[in-house]
């Protein structure tokens, strides 16, 4: 009877793993057929370093947390199987994706200035867009979740972001990310969140450092985001 039981086990490992592996697989295959392999491999590395930056953060923190598991065109999402114990290790979770992305997006860019290579610029630029993204604050992106130690009525703040993103770069995972976020920014701003008022005690140091993190991230991502996005038009031109 051990036996049989540690062999289910096993075997549900497997299938999670082959579900993560799968998806990531379908993923690359069309990212590949529609961009090119170089640039495919690239975007799915970039999304999965992210994703893995989140699962390291949780598992440090004690949490279960289940492998990435990809939809094309979406990105990836790593599924948390215990409930978030305080804001602060939200916040702890939340920043790991884009700080662990962000600085794979550097070592790209890096590599593509030092070997003059236009395809790993490329997903470089990816890279440093991805992560910019997911910092824009509001919930469910990760941005919302770091913000969680300051205020979560900062989620309204996102919340005309995504609508001036909408309308320069129209996008259904705009669409999805705006039906997910408006219903928690709104209960945010009226101060009827499900999370007791203990959840939101964090210390004023801890407010400080991860506020400056923040802030560093946005605008060291925001400036690579420009820097690169010139040197690609100058290189199409």
């Amino acid at each position: 009877m051990i036996k049989l039981l540690l062999l289910l086990l096993s075997g549900a490992k497997l299938g999670k793993i082959a579900i993560s592996a799968g998806s990531m697989l379908l993923s690359l295959v069309i990212y590949g057929s529609i961009f090119g392999w170089a640039y495919g491999v690239g975007l799915i590395v970039m999304i999965f370093v992210h994703e893995m930056g989140h699962y390291l953060a949780a598992r440090q923190r004690g949490l279960e947390v289940g492998l990435p598991a990809f939809i094309p065109f979406v990105g990836a999402w790593i599924q948390l199987k215990d409930k978030l114990p305080n804001a602060e290790t939200e916040a702890y979770v939340g920043i790991a994706g884009p700080a662990v992305g962000s600085a794979a997006a550097f070592l790209c860019y890096f590599w593509a200035q030092y070997y003059h290579d236009n395809a790993m610029l490329a997903v470089a630029y990816a890279g440093f867009m991805i992560n910019l993204f997911n910092l824009l604050p509001i919930s469910p992106l990760d941005g919302g979740r770091i913000t969680t130690v300051l205020s979560p009525k900062i989620w309204i703040v996102g919340v005309p972001l995504l609508i001036g993103l909408f309308v320069i770069n129209p996008s259904p995972i705009l669409i999805i990310v705006g039906l997910l976020a408006l219903p928690k920014a709104w209960a945010a701003w009226r101060g009827r969140l499900e999370e007791s008022p203990d959840y939101w005690q964090v210390s004023a140091s801890e407010r400080l450092q991860y506020g400056a993190a923040y802030i560093v991230l946005i605008m060291g991502l925001g400036f690579m985001s420009y820097r690169v996005h010139g040197m690609l038009s100058g290189v199409s031109s």
